[in-house]
């Protein structure tokens, strides 16, 4: 049977909050779509869950209806197995699974296969886009100033991507290659790798932290980050380890506006200073700056605009 629009509208509009179904409190509606790390809500629940246990080791019995709450993790591993259910069925992406990893999701395979699956297809690609002199700028991605963007995504991960600007700057390419899975990337460090034909170039990660997958498709097609570079043209999933630290380093909304209108008039300057003054005439650019003036050189724009 075919749903509805009105019926889509209705259950969007009823979604269970973990923490009600986990059986932590009686109602609450999630109002986020379960993206749990951008709720307020889920914040103060797990802060009161740790003091609760904080209070508990040393020794003091928190009471009142604030001292029962435990993490929803917590209340559902104190279920039987059988009870268990995966969280992508609480979330309503899939029917009913049990979960046998006990809430590790970073450990599930399942959990990885899913997140690769669903989250580029469904809650990577951005709704509202803003253009900024013809680039792309999505809303709820941070930007870091080498052209590298970070989204947050669930499971307390982040992902990371290069921007629009950085792809149609050096054209279209053959390989992007990130760490491997496990190791270790630092914020404003060249962990990027990008070439095209003999040019290479080193991009700064925009966080720090450990990587748990990466998109190895780039490896082959560089050019899927070009053509679709804030969703399927993803780099790599990490897991920070600074993340509240990290971005006061990075620009979001009107910071990122504002910093790739200057990045345009700078590559104006740049194009103008090697071609003569006539070449730019306010028009939108293409989608391969370098192939189509190549006398701007590889290493001078990345220099410039990668910052490395």
């Amino acid at each position: 049977m075919q749903t509805t629009g009105s019926e889509n509208r209705l259950k969007r509009q009823y979604q269970p909050c973990i923490w009600m179904q986990a059986g932590v409190v009686d109602h609450k509606l999630c109002h986020e779509d379960y993206n749990c790390p951008r709720c307020r809500y889920d914040r103060v629940m797990n802060n009161l869950a740790e003091e609760n246990i904080s209070l508990k080791r040393s020794g003091i019995i928190p009471f009142g209806k604030r001292g029962r709450i435990v993490s929803w993790k917590e209340r559902l591993l104190a279920r039987p197995l059988s009870k268990r259910p995966c969280i992508h069925h609480m979330k309503g992406r899939i029917e009913f699974r049990l979960c046998h990893m006990e809430y590790r999701c970073g450990s599930c395979d399942f959990d990885q296969f899913f997140d690769d699956q669903y989250s580029v297809h469904a809650v990577v690609r951005p709704v509202d886009v803003l253009d900024v002199k013809g680039f792309k700028i999505p809303q709820g991605y941070y930007f870091h100033q080498g052209h590298t963007w970070m989204k947050i995504e669930e499971s307390s991960s982040v992902r990371i991507g290069i921007d629009d600007f950085a792809l149609r700057l050096l054209g279209p390419l053959d390989k992007i290659e990130a760490p491997l899975v496990g190791r270790e990337i630092r914020q404003g460090r060249g962990d990027i790798s990008i070439a095209r034909g003999k040019n290479t170039a080193r991009m700064l990660s925009p966080v720090s932290g450990i990587v748990t997958s990466i998109n190895s498709t780039l490896r082959e097609d560089g050019c899927l980050a070009n053509r679709n570079p804030y969703s399927e043209g993803w780099v790599m999933m990490v897991r920070p380890d600074s993340l509240r630290m990290d971005m006061k380093n990075l620009m979001i909304h009107n910071e990122s506006s504002a910093f790739m209108d200057k990045q345009v008039d700078l590559l104006c300057r740049e194009i103008e200073e090697v071609a003569g003054p006539m070449t730019t005439d306010g028009g939108f650019f293409g989608d391969d700056i370098f192939g189509n003036m190549p006398q701007l050189e590889w290493g001078r724009l990345a220099k410039v605009f990668l910052r490395t």
